[in-house]
């Protein structure tokens, strides 16, 4: 590093010299040129020229030294401008300093400098909308059950309640608020876990087929009573793959409740897995309303929702972050998670790395 530096000194330096060199030759020559012109004009004064040659000669090569180093002069002063310019704030300035030499690169690593304290300025406030919002989702979604949690309580301790029925139906909707709450609270927890640097996987070797069969034999109850069918195509045999088996179960089952929440009501959900030699593929496919082009591209967006009047009855409507925590869990396995939506029909595909080193 020291000898590069050194390098680009003395090609500085070289630059400076070569100028001087140039200048003094050109001034002694002026200089000549004067001294015969007032020679011819009038020998008399060529004595007191004598005298004079000095105070020319600095004269011309004050002012060739000038001229020849006008340009390298000019480009510092437009330098030092941007410079101050930039540090003024104006990150969209840009040094219009076009050369090959140290200037030239001092030049291109201040637009550099712009440009990369412009990108961090504004990842800095991307960082920041994204807090506001955040908070702001946090703060619409959580009101909602907690303001029925307080009015059936406020009931409650003012005896508000006209039979003992009533009380148990007051009491039965603040439990299920409560669940709710809960539930979209272990959902923020989730999310800010998952888009930190900070999670880790415990990873494991897991059949996911075993797996699947598990969560679909929890999930048909629920399903029977909102009026959906299972149909799955799952095969018997084992397939193997390492992966954080709570965080995978999570992610199926937000994909299986959002498909709950949103089919037509009598409906069908249909759960397919396969695998070929680097894959393990499960799709989850359901009827529901249609979407638009805007609406799919914000599916996997936090904190949004499609549409209050889509979920079924009975069914709490979450804070919005169900897809979008699926879809990181997979990501952070190395997977994707896609949406193939035609007219309604809603098929989300889950792609998972098979490993077979220790299949079976």
């Amino acid at each position: 590093m020291i000898k590069r530096v050194n390098k680009r000194t003395s090609k500085i330096q070289i630059n400076i010299i070569m100028n001087s060199v140039f200048s003094f030759f050109i001034a002694i020559i002026l200089s000549q040129i004067v001294h015969y012109s007032v020679y011819l004009i009038d020998q008399s004064l060529n004595n007191m020229m004598g005298h004079l040659t000095i105070p020319i000669f600095t004269g011309f090569f004050v002012l060739t030294f000038f001229v020849l180093t006008q340009r390298i002069v000019a480009d510092l002063i437009t330098l030092e401008r941007g410079i101050q310019i930039i540090a003024t704030g104006d990150l969209d300035y840009r040094v219009s300093v076009v050369r090959k030499d140290e200037l030239g690169r001092v030049a291109l690593n201040i637009n550099l400098m712009a440009e990369r304290l412009q990108q961090q300025i504004n990842k800095e406030r991307e960082a920041e909308k994204s807090k506001m919002e955040l908070i702001t989702g946090i703060s619409h979604d959580l009101r909602t059950p907690l303001t029925s949690i307080i009015g059936y309580i406020e009931l409650l301790r003012n005896d508000l309640f006209q039979s003992k029925d009533e009380y148990k139906r007051f009491l039965q909707n603040t439990y299920n608020k409560a669940v709710h709450l809960k539930s979209m609270l272990d959902d923020l927890f989730e999310y800010t876990r998952l888009t930190s640097n900070e999670t880790s996987l415990e990873l494991k070797n897991v059949d996911v087929n075993k797996l699947l069969e598990q969560l679909l034999f929890e999930f048909e109850p629920i399903a029977q009573e909102n009026e959906i069918s299972i149909v799955k195509k799952i095969g018997g045999f084992p397939l193997y793959t390492f992966v954080d088996s709570e965080k995978i179960a999570r992610a199926i089952d937000n994909l299986l409740m959002n498909a709950l929440k949103y089919s037509v009501k009598p409906g069908t959900v249909s759960i397919n897995i396969n695998s070929n030699e680097s894959n393990i593929m499960i799709t989850i496919e359901n009827k529901g309303k249609p979407l638009t082009p805007e609406q799919e591209m914000k599916l996997f967006d936090r904190f949004y929702k499609v549409d209050h009047a889509r979920s079924t009855e009975g069914i709490q409507t979450g804070a919005g972050l169900g897809l979008s925590i699926a879809r990181n869990i997979i990501e952070l396995h190395g997977g994707s998670l896609k949406l193939n939506h035609i007219e309604g029909n809603f098929k989300f595909f889950l792609t998972l790395p098979l490993d077979f080193r220790n299949a079976g």
